[in-house]
């Protein structure tokens, strides 16, 4: 079935999926989620070899879409657990795929596009990317991201991204690990395309064998850290403030904590 929030195009074993709703920044849908899973899980099967993510318009990804904000005061607690599973199931599925991933960044990737767009083996932002972990200003808690962020950035940074929700830029990303390479926009193009290439010139089998030997290492610490992570989501989705942080959100007023 052809996906409806998002471009896939494959060419010589590289897959492009581009998160398609530039109307909205490309924010999260329920259907974006399902579709993005999709596109992961068949890759291997479809014989591609590197995976290419990038976002259309003017930013990367914008985290939930406001529409799904809007309903989570009216769903039930079973909705709540299987929209936290889902996001779990995106980001471990991005994380452990056994080909090369390749985030491009070109604008804004917040919240949970932060997590997709760092989540990529490598991630070449141009100076026009920023990201932030921007839960807490929402009364949310950041959970399944923060498993997988201090995987890479170790406990200290991940506690300043995630406890001030600051925005940053993409050199203090760079200099932190979380992006590869800052590039100017027009110098993007042929960057990506070396990296390709040097990638297809390297081992399949080999390639996909370091992956799945990364993601076991990681496994034991990581399916602790992920049944906690959607203990405390769930629990998040219940409090006083988030619902307040959701109608300020909504109604563009600070929040009354």
């Amino acid at each position: 079935m052809t996906p409806s929030t998002l471009l896939i195009h494959d060419h010589d074993h590289i897959r492009t999926v581009t998160l398609n709703r530039p109307e909205a920044r490309n924010a999260m849908t329920p259907q974006m989620q399902e579709e993005l899973i999709a596109a992961f899980d068949c890759a291997v099967s479809d014989g591609i070899r590197v995976l290419i993510l990038s976002g259309s318009g003017s930013a990367f990804c914008a985290g939930l879409d406001l529409r799904v904000l809007q309903s989570m005061h009216t769903v039930t607690a079973a909705e709540h657990a299987a929209s936290a599973a889902r996001i779990v199931r995106l980001f471990r599925t991005l994380w452990e795929l056994p080909l090369p991933t390749i985030a491009v960044v070109d604008g804004p990737a917040m919240a949970g596009g932060a997590g997709l767009a760092t989540l990529c083996d490598w991630t070449l932002a141009t100076p026009a990317a920023k990201f932030a972990y921007t839960e807490a200003r929402i009364g949310f808690v950041p959970a399944v991201v923060s498993a997988f962020l201090t995987l890479q950035l170790g406990d200290k940074r991940s506690r300043d991204l995630l406890l001030s929700a600051r925005v940053f830029l993409a050199e203090e990303a760079l200099a932190m690990g979380l992006v590869n390479s800052v590039v100017a926009a027009e110098e993007l193009q042929p960057r990506l395309d070396a990296l390709v290439a040097t990638l297809l010139a390297n081992s399949p089998e080999s390639l996909a064998a370091t992956k799945r030997l990364l993601a076991a290492q990681q496994r034991p610490w990581l399916d602790a850290a992920l049944d906690a992570a959607l203990a405390a989501n769930a629990a998040a989705r219940q409090t006083r403030d988030f619902r307040e942080g959701i109608e300020a959100f909504l109604q563009k007023r600070k929040p009354q904590w």
